[in-house]
């Protein structure tokens, strides 16, 4: 008798598991979970935002970028006269251009240093600042069409959900 008592609370036991399995699953069924997906490089190359932003850094840093352009030539020609000109020089004076041309050479590898790393700078920052206008934008995507979840750059997304376009079009309408 307490074997059967026993094999029945199993039975209730296992039949309360399973439907405390099953349940969350079915409701989230009904409740048709909305999921989009948005392309973020997409999204920072071809809005206007971005495109301004792009011009912007381009204007800001073109200077230095043209300096150091000239300074590598200069280097160059300095070298490849070195080269030529090494045969008549004396031993003294041939080192001495050596070194010069070896200092210049570090000095131009500081400054494209600091460039990359001033570029890299404001480029960040002016991504973050797309990205504060993206996600507002998504959230305003995602408020109107009762949106739950938006997936940033999927494997693979459905072109029924991506929302790319729809991001873009609402960065471009902003200020």
């Amino acid at each position: 008798m307490k074997l059967r008592q026993s094999s029945k609370w199993i039975q209730f036991g296992l039949i309360a598991f399973s439907t405390a399995i099953a349940l969350p699953q079915a409701f989230a069924q009904d409740a048709g979970t909305r999921v989009a997906a948005v392309n973020v490089e997409k999204v920072f190359n071809e809005s206007n935002m971005a495109k301004a932003s792009q011009t912007k850094l381009q204007n800001e840093f073109m200077k230095r970028q043209n300096e150091i352009r000239t300074s590598a030539e200069k280097i160059k020609a300095a070298a490849e006269k070195l080269d030529r000109d090494s045969a008549v020089m004396s031993e003294a004076d041939r080192v001495r251009r050596q070194r010069e041309l070896a200092d210049q050479d570090r000095e131009l590898q500081r400054k494209q240093r600091e460039y990359t790393e001033d570029l890299n700078q404001r480029n960040f920052e002016e991504r973050a600042k797309i990205a504060e206008k993206a996600n507002q934008a998504l959230k305003q995507i995602a408020d109107q069409r009762k949106i739950d979840v938006i997936i940033q750059d999927p494997a693979y997304a459905n072109p029924k959900v991506d929302v790319t376009d729809d991001v873009i079009k609402a960065l471009n309408s902003l200020k």
